[in-house]
């Protein structure tokens, strides 16, 4: 059978592994799991929101409100912007896919970093777009500048933070390169981690409001599936100018969130408290993982998000020692994919760290 041309060179993304298949493959009891692959919140989500569900379980039967209204709503307050700014989607994710079907095509060009998200690759060559990519692998604005000048670009990608690595631009320093950018050329800012970079460092934090009043052609993502813990809901929202969220609505199939996934995000806004002491607990939790990695003489990457990129260097090859993890139940991220000899390690419960800690110790010493 034939299908589209440009879907021979589009990769299948590649999640973290479920507690599931280590269960399965591996005989690891549940209980001895640790998932710190996923950049999930470790502390699960608020109590709020569960007994939310709870209330509303009985109604799964219903479909949702499509419109969206009380969701967007309470967005647009949050943010201070209008509901026409808003869209919904089933996670950020799906707003990425239609930034990238409303703006390119087979000649179209799409710029971002080295290494980032990597679904912004595949979203782009589903359309038959090319794909330019800084020569570093952090997020480099004079590369990003230098190749939009040669090229030009019809979307920009900027991750702020950056996945999977956790580095973060400065918003003045990202405020200067939009000025430089055609007013016909969409900029994706993910803010699918901001929570996280402005609690650290207030430099980093971009304002949905101020970004797109002051850059029209700029949207703004965000997501609950981070500091929000509701990844297994999939809802993620875009913020921008209304003409763009006009457009991308066209490409949004009816009912794309579920019942049950609008009264989590709607109860998950109202408890921002719960949010901060999750987000405290991250970078406290985070300082253990960073004086590992000096002790082990091992570089790692200052994180702005949930979880830390550690490299090996010539000492240790990442995708064996986060496939011996795997096999005593601790569930890492191997970044070889992405052209790193590191791994990616959500930052986990006080508990949860300690245990990778002494499992780290185990592996590494039996890889010797």
């Amino acid at each position: 059978m034939k299908f589209n041309k440009v879907l021979e060179n589009v990769t299948t993304y590649e999640a973290g592994k479920p507690i599931e298949l280590v269960v399965r493959e591996y005989g690891v009891k549940p209980e001895d799991v640790i998932k710190l692959a996923s950049n999930e919140n470790p502390y699960g989500t608020s109590p709020k929101v569960t007994s939310k569900i709870q209330e509303l379980a009985k109604n799964m039967f219903v479909y949702p409100d499509d419109s969206m209204y009380e969701l967007k709503e309470a967005l647009a307050n949050k943010f201070e912007v209008e509901s026409s700014n808003v869209i919904i989607g089933s996670g950020s994710d799906q707003i990425l896919e239609f930034c990238v079907h409303a703006k390119c095509e087979k000649d179209s060009k799409i710029l971002m970093a080295k290494t980032t998200f990597a679904m912004y690759e595949i979203y782009g060559k589903q359309t038959g777009a090319t794909i330019i990519k800084t020569a570093d692998d952090q997020h480099n604005l004079e590369q990003f500048s230098k190749l939009y000048k040669e090229h030009g670009a019809d979307v920009i990608f900027l991750c702020l933070p950056n996945n999977p690595l956790g580095e973060c631009l400065d918003k003045d320093d990202v405020y200067s390169f939009l000025e430089t950018i055609d007013s016909n050329t969409l900029v994706v800012v993910d803010g699918a981690y901001q929570e996280y970079a402005a609690f650290k460092d207030e430099k980093k934090r971009i304002i949905a409001k101020d970004l797109i009043a002051k850059f029209p052609n700029a949207i703004y993502l965000g997501t609950f599936s981070k500091a929000y813990a509701l990844g297994g809901m999939r809802v993620g929202y875009g913020i921008g100018e209304a003409s763009i969220i006009k457009t991308l609505y066209k490409l949004r199939a009816p009912f794309n969130i579920t019942t049950l996934t609008l009264a989590a995000a709607i109860e998950a806004l109202k408890d921002e408290e719960f949010v901060n002491e999750c987000i405290a607990k991250n970078f406290e939790e985070m300082t253990r993982y960073e004086e590992y990695a000096k002790a082990k003489g091992f570089e790692y990457i200052p994180s702005y998000t949930n979880f830390i990129t550690i490299k090996f260097g010539d000492k240790f090859v990442s995708k064996e020692v986060a496939q011996k993890l795997l096999e005593i139940g601790v569930i890492v991220r191997d970044l070889t994919g992405y052209g790193q000899n590191a791994i990616r390690i959500t930052i986990g419960r006080n508990e949860q760290n300690t245990k990778v800690f002494e499992q780290l110790d185990k592996v590494l010493e039996n890889l010797k």
